[in-house]
């Protein structure tokens, strides 16, 4: 399907955000909103959200990647992924003046952006969004970055011969050493005060995720230390349990993908995943897949 680009401005709490809209000759009801994560603008690493919104816009999809204040070509005082709830409801708000036809969107959000995303609906509840498209959720602790590192890296390392030859000849840094059993220190502790009075972001995604009625959609990196930290976490975290059996998620681990999917193969990949889920109209539970 034929498609345009245009620059788009809009307004949040006073200040003028741009965002680039993909139109398709004839739009679905659906829109997409890209949530922009970490400190990127619109484009994306290595083009991501430039070819992931076009290819979705060929197929009819009208999509919007934006930069929130304070990033890219936006005003504002720059923020971090939870404060941006005020940026996501003026993009969604800006999709639908544009395209009046667009009646429901769908978050797409990278990292920080998929937290964002989750955050955005346990603050809001806005009942336009249907659908979440959530890529390598950050939910970065002191706890679960030890927990992954300790699984995914030291055990391998202790499993090697060459570790232990380093070690034996001094050619590993004790600070190294030092640095693993710290890690292991902050695992067999208990949680701190901190986090038994103050709910945590983390906690406020899980409670967004089991409450959301629309459709999850989790794309997982192998070869990605976040992603394996979010496994790690909802695992571990009672607020997050049977979060993977949820009814409405379908959830596809790529092999080989890094963090931004940034090889061709993988990009590709995410495209036709978050198409497909975007036309699928089967609402069945799904578990984890390798794709």
């Amino acid at each position: 399907m034929n498609y345009t680009e245009e620059t788009t401005l809009f307004a949040c709490a006073g200040d003028t955000l741009l965002g680039i809209l993909a139109r398709p000759e004839t739009p679905a009801e659906t829109g997409v909103i890209v949530i922009v994560g970490g400190p990127q603008y619109r484009v994306g690493s290595h083009r991501q959200f430039v070819l992931l919104s076009r290819a979705l816009a060929a197929a009819g999809y009208a999509v919007l990647r934006f930069d929130h204040r304070g990033m890219g070509d936006s005003e504002g005082r720059q923020r971090d992924f939870e404060t941006v709830s005020a940026d996501i409801a003026s993009a969604i708000d800006a999709l639908q003046a544009y395209i009046p036809s667009v009646k429901q969107v769908a978050l797409w959000g990278l990292c920080d952006g998929a937290s964002a995303a989750l955050l955005y609906c346990h603050e809001t509840h806005d009942q336009r969004v249907s659908g979440l498209c959530l890529l390598n959720p950050w939910v970065r602790s002191e706890a679960s970055l030890a927990r992954t590192q300790v699984k995914h890296y030291y055990a391998q390392r202790l499993m090697q011969k060459e570790f232990w030859f380093k070690l034996l000849s001094g050619k590993v840094a004790l600070g190294a050493l030092s640095g693993f059993i710290q890690k292991l220190r902050l695992l067999t502790s208990g949680p701190s005060q901190q986090t038994t009075v103050k709910e945590t972001f983390q906690q406020r995604m899980a409670v967004a995720w089991h409450g959301f009625s629309g459709r999850l959609l989790l794309l997982l990196s192998e070869e990605d230390y976040t992603a394996k930290e979010f496994l790690e976490h909802v695992g571990e975290d009672p607020a997050w349990k049977n979060a993977l059996t949820n009814p409405h998620l379908v959830c596809h681990a790529l092999q080989g993908a890094d963090h931004t999917f940034s090889d061709a193969g993988s990009g590709a990949m995410v495209a036709n995943l978050t198409l497909s889920w975007l036309v699928s109209q089967t609402n069945g539970s799904q578990q984890c897949e390798t794709s």
